[in-house]
């Protein structure tokens, strides 16, 4: 019997546990099981330890002279929203993936290892092992190691069904080959790798778009959606499928056109939120300008349509969503057509987008016209 004050408890009769509180240890060893064998697919030799201990171990690479590490830490944003509408969680975390990755690809650098935190409400161990699979889906197309990470029972922190990502990417470059911008020299050219989408960016757009258009969210209002055929390479596709189109991934073709032509490859941004137009001017000398030719590269069939069904501005397209193109690439002008058949081959789609030219006073660091 426990008293407090003039109550009397049961203490036998009101005890609590873990798992009425809203946290099941069991379901979340479940998913450890489920998530190891997927985590082993990644593996690279260089890791010592991986999933299950309190931290991982990996071996810095053989072969560097003055390796140096790069970071990278990123999430999908509210794409999330509309992976919950549609109940699908399967592409999710290679969008999680991507965004860290192409990140770190931008200075040179080989993404080495990858961690994930996912948090949710309650949690659904076929959900959670879903959205891993993405992850290590993302890991093998970057050829980097899914080393660890923590999942996160928190009851009245999510509504149900949701739950939060974020992604941590390291990887390594040598010191003397990485990409700073600082070779970038007027009469570089402007290469262009398509996107898939709208990768993970713009999405609160996205959803008020589709909100306006179509009244609610959800896979019966999306499936009545045809897109025009004059827009559209991708017109066999649901919408659905479109919009959900997880972020592409272009370590591996980079690296190889890096190996290739490392020094006629003067910098590259990764178009994410702000466009063309906010991420270009990031990897530009001062005075410098990125002059991009309107109508040098296609823009997807569904962000057509969501500018149409929006009444969206063409420059605010450009300032919000990726338009079509998610890496860039400043080249030396004497180099582009044989940088570009390298991309290619590799399968990459590559435009050629404009040129690297004087920068006037008061003028935009990138010109699209």
């Amino acid at each position: 019997m426990v008293i407090f004050g003039c109550i009397a408890m049961n203490a036998k009769s009101t005890a609590l546990n873990y798992k009425q509180a809203g946290v099941d240890i069991e379901a979340g060893d479940a998913l450890v099981d489920r998530i190891k064998p997927l985590a082993k697919a990644t593996l690279r030799p260089e890791v010592l330890a991986g999933i299950g201990g309190f931290g991982a171990l990996f071996e810095m690479p053989k072969g560097y002279k003055e390796p140096v590490l790069v970071s990278g830490t990123d999430g999908v944003g509210t794409k999330l929203k509309l992976a919950f509408a549609l109940n699908r969680h399967d592409t999710i975390g290679i969008d999680l993936v991507g965004m860290s990755v192409n990140d770190i690809l931008v200075q040179g650098a080989e993404p080495l290892f990858f961690l994930d935190y996912f948090a949710t409400g309650r949690l659904s161990v076929d959900t959670g092992a879903s959205v891993v699979a993405g992850i290590a889906k993302g890991c093998e197309m970057a050829g980097c190691a899914l080393i660890g990470g923590e999942t996160a029972e928190m009851p009245g922190m999510y509504a149900e069904g949701e739950y939060d990502l974020a992604g941590f990417a390291v990887g390594v470059v040598e010191k003397a080959q990485m990409l700073t911008g600082k070779q970038v020299q007027s009469g570089d050219r402007v290469l262009g790798l398509a996107s898939s989408g709208f990768h993970s960016n713009g999405y609160s757009l996205v959803r008020a778009v589709l909100e306006k258009a179509l009244g609610e969210i959800s896979p019966k209002s999306l499936a009545g959606v045809e897109l025009p055929c004059s827009w559209s390479l991708d017109e066999t596709r649901p919408l659905s499928e479109l919009l959900l189109a997880p972020t592409r991934i272009y370590v591996k073709p980079v690296l190889e056109a890096l190996r290739a032509h490392q020094s006629a490859i003067h910098a590259m941004a990764h178009i994410t939120g702000g466009g063309l137009v906010g991420n270009v001017p990031r990897v530009l000398p001062k005075g410098l300008k990125a002059a991009l030719k309107a109508g040098s590269w296609p823009m997807p069939s569904v962000m057509h349509w969501v500018q149409d069904q929006g009444g969206i501005e063409t420059d605010e397209m450009h300032r919000v969503f990726n338009a079509g193109i998610g890496m860039v690439l400043v080249v030396a002008a004497e180099q582009a057509e044989v940088i570009a058949a390298t991309l290619t081959v590799a399968g990459e789609r590559v435009y050629a987008m404009g040129e690297i030219t004087a920068q006037s006073a008061g003028e935009p660091a990138t010109v699209i016209r």
